[in-house]
């Protein structure tokens, strides 16, 4: 990614962070993570929740009595989860651009939630790639991202930049994907479950989709 898109995202979500001054009792969980709780729930690693924001996700996988790794690119929010959640395994910050801090084959479930789709095409390809070395064979990826559809939250405006790919009037950038984006993206991993839908955690409803992708090599 180019050094002004990648310094000019870290500047956005570092001042959302600020400005979001919740805490634990404030944060809201949605329902998306549970048709995989026995996914969730059979691991024997810790989770890795992937881009963590303000936590809606470590929060639901804390619930459930799962040991959570949370990252994110934002110091601010770190901080805050480490506020909000003491009882957090361990955080890490840093840049996916950068690759995974983390050793091969270190989780058998990865959580990247609505934190996939703010990159070029080449950075989203590499950062699946670490996602497959991170994972043992056969674990698993839980994510959510842009629907093309997601009018309300950019779809189709400011400047396309490669297909399906658009920056924002802030300077940063917002992928949106179809079906078959996806299927291209993930054509390593086996699909298990993929499905646009409707999230209405948001002021506005968002369209999303839903995702289950298996890594396979090595079985």
């Amino acid at each position: 990614m180019d050094t002004e898109y990648r310094e000019r995202s870290l500047q956005y979500w570092e001042r959302t962070h600020e400005e979001q001054d919740y805490d634990r009792d404030s944060i809201r969980v949605d329902d998306w993570l549970e048709p995989f709780d026995d996914i969730i729930m059979g691991t024997t690693r810790p989770i890795l929740d992937l881009g963590c924001g303000g936590g809606n996700d470590t929060l639901y996988l804390i619930n459930k009595g799962r040991q959570v790794i949370a990252c994110d690119q934002s110091e601010r929010a770190i901080q805050r989860i480490r506020k909000n959640f003491p009882e957090v395994m361990e955080t890490k910050c840093f840049n996916m651009l950068d690759g995974l801090a983390f050793a091969d084959a270190s989780f058998e479930v990865v959580i990247a939630d609505l934190s996939l789709h703010y990159f070029t095409g080449k950075d989203t390809s590499f950062i699946i790639s670490e996602l497959q070395r991170i994972l043992v064979p056969g674990g698993y990826l839980l994510l959510r991202v842009n629907s093309i559809y997601d009018v309300n939250h950019g779809a189709g405006q400011g400047r396309e930049v490669e297909p399906h790919l658009y920056e924002s009037g802030a300077g940063t950038l917002k992928r949106f994907f179809d079906e078959a984006d996806i299927r291209r993206f993930f054509k390593e991993y086996k699909i298990e479950y993929l499905k646009e839908e409707t999230m209405t955690r948001y002021k506005l409803e968002k369209k999303l989709y839903r995702v289950c992708v298996r890594f396979e090599k090595g079985e």
